[in-house]
């Protein structure tokens, strides 16, 4: 079968290091408006290059719709926005070249052979590196004669991710692309992604629901709220800003959950367990206060923190150098 011809794309310069772009992602007062929804609201987003950067939030946080800004897809309403220091609205395909994206759906031409489709992207590819292709689909089991069609939903995530880390990226976007994966083929996806980030120059921007994972690769975390950058931070140091309370009360917790900083509050077992942001030691003396008679400390793990966090849609850090409502410096 013969491939069409493909216009080989030459890349003057291959890795963020060398281009030595400050950011990866820029944004300032972005806003994308569908109709009367505003998906992205005034968006001031600044990533630099290294490592995984999670991109987490709700459904219609707007990280789809900044997905789709950042790749040239869809014109913003208002501001800008910067990829691998270019205009995202002007990219062209040398631009396209140094970025690599993998989503849920995984599409690839159903009708041809695995080995047609990598065909098309080597020639396509001017730094296209063979090691780094078979190196990552070698974690699946992937016949190179078997047709797209016979390949399973993980099979082709690791065909996507393999040919996508291929190309030799300067900078990958996962958008949810371990979605409808099973338990194996997830293990797998994630070695892959670990692997090749070891291996390369490349920038890694992932976006998932799922906390395991998130904890696992992601180096910086990032939450979007309602089309807004509500926090950015790495996972550990989010993590330490959200602790658990839990306090036994004689009969109700007499208006506990409108204590500074509550973002979740939960009865569990008789018990009242607080989920709460900012807060020292002083919040166990606040809720016996309310009538607590014995309150516990503990640790809260990613997933926990950032359901609590985005439960609630005041808890947003302060700006640098803010001042809080009791006069403590953030």
């Amino acid at each position: 079968m013969s491939s069409p011809e493909l216009k080989i794309i030459e890349q003057s310069v291959r890795s963020s290091i060398l281009q030595k772009v400050p950011f990866v992602i820029e944004t300032e007062s972005l806003e994308l408006r569908y109709g009367k929804k505003l998906a992205l609201k005034s968006l001031n987003l600044k990533i630099p290059p290294g490592r995984i950067h999670a991109l987490i939030g709700a459904n219609g946080a707007g990280k789809s719709s900044l997905f789709r800004v950042l790749l040239g897809f869809q014109s913003p309403t208002g501001g800008e926005a910067r990829i691998l220091d270019r205009d995202c609205a002007s990219l062209n395909e040398q631009d396209r070249a140094r970025i690599g994206f993998v989503n849920e759906e995984h599409s690839l031409p159903t009708w041809l052979r695995v080995q047609d489709v990598v065909t098309m992207q080597r020639n396509l590819y001017s730094q296209w590196n063979e090691k780094v292709y078979r190196g990552i689909v070698g974690h699946f089991n992937v016949d190179q004669e078997q047709r797209i069609r016979e390949l399973s939903r993980g099979e082709r995530a690791g065909v996507n991710l393999a040919m996508a880390m291929a190309q030799a990226p300067e900078l990958l976007i996962l958008d949810e692309p371990t979605l409808g994966l099973d338990v194996v083929a997830k293990r797998a996806f994630l070695e892959a992604v670990l692997s090749s980030v070891e291996d390369s120059d490349c920038t890694i921007i992932y976006c998932s629901h799922q906390m395991e994972e998130i904890e696992r690769l992601a180096d910086n975390l990032i939450v979007m709220e309602r089309g807004e950058l509500i926090h950015m931070s790495p996972p550990d140091e989010f993590c330490e800003r959200v602790a658990l309370w839990v306090a036994e009360f004689p009969f109700q917790t007499f208006g506990a959950e409108s204590l500074p900083g509550v973002l979740q509050v939960e009865r569990i077992d008789g018990l009242f367990h607080f989920i709460v942001l900012d807060q020292d030691e002083h919040f166990g003396e606040l809720l016996e206060e309310k009538g607590a008679r014995r309150t516990w400390q503990g640790a809260v793990d990613l997933d926990r923190a950032v359901n609590a966090f985005l439960t609630r849609n005041h808890a947003r850090p302060l700006p640098e150098g803010a001042v809080s409502n009791d006069g403590d410096e953030q």
